[in-house]
């Protein structure tokens, strides 16, 4: 089977990195937007996950006459009424970069007990041909917001998300490690599958 085309609707390369790793067994020529050249920015106005996803996908779906794969993502902490939520990347304004974001979440949670600091990281993943939604998956991952990062790994609010069961902050996990348990990593297990049988069944 030749290689079918997939482009990953993200101008975030930690996401290309880790999307592109497991789906490399597949038979698929995995580009970016940034290999691609597209520079047009899809504006994500929706309140939700999913509905940004849609969005997404369903725009960038019009570069490539293979398949498109959009994810939107974020983390909701209970004590701040499920912010940063769609506002993630940008929690700190439209240009904060990771550490910004993270600094406003510790400012906010200041004095505020561990046990009501209760997050999870949800990932909504969308696939696309020729304009139509094939797939839609979502996952989660629950943890807690620490006081103070810990881990080098990861990327976004890795570090200071803990995961109880592994006793470790997402960042102090290896990548295959967090992949095993991540809110992306479960949705990419799920989309492998859908991919495994979808390609199969369509590209005999």
């Amino acid at each position: 089977m030749s290689k079918i085309p997939l482009l990953l609707a993200t101008h975030n390369q930690g996401k290309v990195t880790e999307i592109k790793k497991y789906l490399s067994s597949l038979p698929l020529g995995i580009t970016s937007l940034h290999e691609l050249g597209i520079k047009e920015k899809f504006e994500e106005t929706a309140s939700t996950f999913a509905a940004n996803a849609r969005g997404k996908g369903l725009f960038y779906a019009r570069f490539t006459r293979g398949l498109t794969l959009a994810e939107d993502s974020g983390l909701e902490i209970d004590a701040l009424d499920g912010a940063p939520g769609v506002y993630s990347a940008r929690f700190a304004g439209e240009k904060a970069t990771d550490e910004d974001n993270i600094q406003k979440v510790l400012a906010l949670l200041k004095g505020v007990p561990l046990f009501q600091r209760r997050a999870r990281f949800v990932c909504w993943l969308v696939l696309v041909k020729n304009q139509e939604i094939i797939s839609e998956i979502e996952e989660k991952v629950e943890g807690y917001i620490i006081e103070e990062k810990r881990g080098n790994y990861g990327f976004g609010y890795d570090p200071i998300f803990y995961y109880p069961p592994l006793k470790k902050t997402l960042a102090e996990l290896k990548p295959e490690e967090k992949n095993r348990i991540s809110h992306r990593g479960k949705a990419l297990v799920r989309l492998k599958k859908f991919l495994e049988k979808y390609l199969q069944d369509s590209y005999p």
